[in-house]
């Protein structure tokens, strides 16, 4: 029996990206990479690492559903890590995925604080969910 791809997911931001892996229907926060460093190579090396086969990446639409000055970075950040992965890579819808990640972790009990620290990786995770779901 052959097992469930692998999918990494990330938010990508200004000052952080959120990782997160999905094995079969589970995505799990992974960690957050600092976006001011060499990241395109963390990422390639996360993707081997994991035994990744696809990487999903959110598109930060507008609430209207159209692109704006966000979304076009991350189109262009994408077009820059294409080149660097031996895998293919996928747009998805992130809207409110931030707000589903704070709510995820304020009902979790984690205080404020803690959050600013995970809350990209949880929203990576929510963005790889958005993705399961789509699949199934």
């Amino acid at each position: 029996m052959s097992r469930p791809p692998r999918v990494l997911g990330l938010d990508l931001g200004v000052r952080r990206i959120g990782v997160a892996l999905a094995e079969g229907s589970l995505a799990l926060p992974l960690e957050v990479l600092d976006a001011r460093g060499a990241w395109h190579q963390q990422v390639a090396e996360l993707v081997v690492r994991t035994g990744a086969e696809l990487v999903v990446v959110g598109l930060p639409l507008g609430l209207d559903g159209t692109e704006g000055g966000a979304a076009r970075r991350v189109r262009r950040w994408v077009e820059e890590l294409a080149p660097k992965l031996d895998v293919p890579i996928e747009l998805v819808d992130e809207r409110l995925s931030s707000v589903a990640a704070e709510r995820e972790l304020e009902r979790a009990g984690v205080r404020s604080r803690e959050r600013r620290g995970r809350l990209d990786a949880f929203a990576a995770a929510e963005i790889l969910d958005r993705w399961l779901a789509r699949q199934s």
